[in-house]
């Protein structure tokens, strides 16, 4: 099988149900999922090659979400969504909030901003993040054109919370303090109940 097929020479790619222009919303808001999966793959090789703390469990939510992640490119993959062939369930978006709370716990309280960075692991999850924010607002955007499947967007949502979660849990685990926007306000507080 050749990996070069030229049937994209004229700008046009398939997608289910008929072929697109390259730049098509569509294309684009799927592309950029790849791009983010690329991103989480790069995140767990710098996790592997770290040595400085365990990160099995880590390495295990990643390598679901790599695969999650092409399910949510699957999904969006239609050029008219069939209800009967989406992949991203509610289920998947709830597994992701158990996480967060999981590797919340694990950080320091947080009031203001941070910058993006500290470890290097924690670095690369905070690319993460930022990347599937664009593939959230490239859905979002998808959403307002054409057919798009709710349950993908609200996966991307909640997923930049995790990819944030994350790499705070990250610096915490190597002994590392978040670095506060200095000229920020406190922008996160806790309610009455404990929450936030």
């Amino acid at each position: 099988m050749k990996i070069y097929t030229r049937t994209g020479d004229e700008g046009k790619t398939s997608v289910i149900g008929g072929r697109v222009k390259k730049d098509d919303t569509r294309v684009e808001a799927y592309g950029t999922i790849d791009e983010l999966n690329s991103f989480v793959g790069l995140a767990a090789s710098v996790l592997a090659k770290d040595e400085g703390a365990d990160w099995q469990d880590l390495l295990e939510h990643l390598t679901l979400i790599q695969h999650e992640l092409f399910d949510c490119g699957s999904d969006l993959s239609y050029a008219v969504p069939d209800p009967l062939k989406m992949k991203v369930t509610p289920a998947m978006t709830e597994r992701l909030e158990g996480w967060i709370d999981l590797y919340e716990a694990q950080t320091p309280p947080i009031t203001r901003f941070i910058l993006p960075g500290g470890s290097e692991v924690a670095s690369s999850l905070h690319v993460c993040r930022t990347v599937c924010r664009r593939a959230e607002r490239r859905v979002v955007t998808l959403s307002d054109e054409q057919d798009c499947p709710v349950e993908v967007r609200k996966y991307l949502n909640r997923l930049s919370d995790f990819f944030f979660t994350a790499a705070r849990a990250s610096n915490a685990r190597l002994g590392l303090l978040d670095v506060e926007y200095e000229r920020g306000a406190q922008v996160f507080r806790r309610r009455s109940d404990g929450t936030k």
